[in-house]
């Protein structure tokens, strides 16, 4: 079977500057992999790349089987990425910026609600997203990555700003995602619980992947 997300010797460049430097990176349906390294390793170049955001320079990067050195968006429809920006509207109501989001992925808008209670976030549906919170802001992001059901979920520190009962949720949402067969990539610097909930872990340092380790820390050799 072929992998979710397939990379080779994938290049990316930010300017002159190689923010990913020939990353080798396998993906599995129903596998949830964390992407640990410190600041300015390559993370979020990574899931950018991955989602479409960035083009791939050189190597070989093939998402639900489709190569991205040709084509970079048209994978977009089964992706969703949550970064550190919402990208949400602030006049709009927390149900209308995830009914905008269904729509313009194609998807039923009957999914609106359940992925507002989905997060927590139903009685908080006619609220505008300028009057949220941070955490509520991050929620709102999970909600509508909910909403658009995709086969491939990518989290940049999606721990960050929210609190005890945000994270227990986020947590709860990436193992129904994993049991759905959903694959799932998480960057995070909370390597304890990212750890706890992935399958594996891939480390990233200056622009490569130097290496993958299981959910116990262990080195895994690939086959």
């Amino acid at each position: 079977m072929q992998p979710i997300v397939r990379l080779r010797s994938a290049v990316c460049l930010l300017g002159r500057f190689p923010a990913l430097a020939g990353v080798d990176l396998d993906a599995d349906e129903g596998e949830v992999v964390l992407l640990s390294g410190g600041n300015g390793a390559g993370k979020t170049t990574l899931l950018r790349m991955i989602a479409g955001l960035v083009p791939v320079h050189s190597g070989e990067a093939v998402v639900l089987g489709h190569d991205l050195t040709r084509d970079r968006r048209s994978h977009r429809a089964q992706v969703a990425l949550v970064g550190h920006e919402t990208g949400c509207y602030d006049d709009l109501t927390a149900a209308e910026n995830v009914e905008f989001a269904v729509g313009a992925a194609g998807r039923d808008r009957a999914d609106v609600a359940p992925a507002l209670d989905a997060v927590g976030l139903a009685p908080l549906a006619d609220v505008p997203h300028g009057r949220m919170s941070a955490g509520q802001r991050r929620r709102l992001s999970l909600a509508i990555a909910v909403a658009r059901a995709p086969r491939l979920l990518l989290l940049d520190e999606p721990h960050a700003g929210l609190d005890a009962e945000g994270r227990a949720v986020l947590d709860g949402l990436l193992t129904s995602a994993r049991d759905d067969g959903r694959t799932v990539l998480i960057a995070s610097h909370e390597l304890d619980r990212a750890r706890a909930l992935a399958d594996r872990e891939v480390v990233l340092t200056a622009g490569q992947a130097h290496g993958a380790l299981d959910a116990r820390g262990r080195a895994v050799v690939p086959t």
